[in-house]
């Protein structure tokens, strides 16, 4: 299996964004257990955010097709209170045994960077097991297309329809909905005014300790009908 090198360098600007984090993973945490499978895990810090927090997963393996990344995510892993048994796979979901079932899968700000994404969610539900939950964020809104996503890799930004529409229709879909309305706010200040082809840490900094915060107020007053993220819960 060869590895494929991440365009991208905003990992390590994104690493320490822990409020953004903590209340992504506040919101789909009840569908997190058992054996879960991590898809484009990067340098593995969601990876340690779920370990930290999730006390009903048995064992994790985490997936990421970039060798200089997943050779990081060990490092990464400061904290397993869950006690499972971790696995870290440099390669892709297809490189897999279709035998290999899992209770979760989740995709974390992943399946934009992939151009056929309706093909690797069908892979995704082989792996999942009856009853398992597929988890997907992914940033909102193609108007939104900034020279930040064209310099990640991004193909895409996803609406709810849009976002249905990759996943299997046989899988039920449970939960679809927005976050960081806010931020979705300072996304289109940056695409229409600043043009930036990727933010500055202070700026992620402000975002994620002014921001973020203020979001998850006007979230809730807005019912997740807006925001810069796109959550989707899937069961099979």
């Amino acid at each position: 299996m060869n590895d494929s090198k991440y365009i991208g360098d905003e990992l390590s600007l994104f690493k320490d964004a822990g409020n953004w984090k903590q209340y992504w993973y506040n919101s789909v945490q009840q569908f997190v257990k058992g054996d879960l499978l991590e898809v484009g895990a990067g340098i593995g810090i969601n990876t340690n955010l779920i370990l930290q927090n999730c006390k009903t997963i048995t064992s994790l393996i985490a997936i990421e097709p970039d060798a200089l990344l997943s050779c990081q995510i060990k490092g990464n892993i400061n904290a397993n209170k869950s006690n499972a048994d971790v696995k870290i796979h440099t390669g892709y979901l297809s490189d897999l045994d279709v035998s290999q079932k899992f209770d979760t899968i989740i995709y974390i700000d992943v399946i934009e960077h992939i151009e056929n994404d309706k093909e690797e969610m069908l892979k995704a539900k082989d792996h999942l097991k009856d009853g398992g939950h597929l988890i997907i964020l992914v940033p909102a809104y193609n108007f939104l297309f900034s020279p930040f996503d064209k310099a990640i890799g991004h193909f895409r930004r996803y609406n709810k329809r849009m976002l249905l529409h990759s996943v299997p229709n046989d899988l039920k879909n449970l939960e679809l909905f927005y976050l960081d309305s806010l931020g979705a706010c300072a996304s289109l200040v940056n695409k229409l005014f600043l043009k930036q082809s990727y933010p500055t840490k202070v700026q992620i900094q402000k975002w994620d300790n002014l921001i973020v915060p203020s979001s998850k107020v006007v979230d809730k007053i807005l019912f997740n009908s807006i925001g810069k993220s796109l959550i989707g819960v899937w069961r099979k």
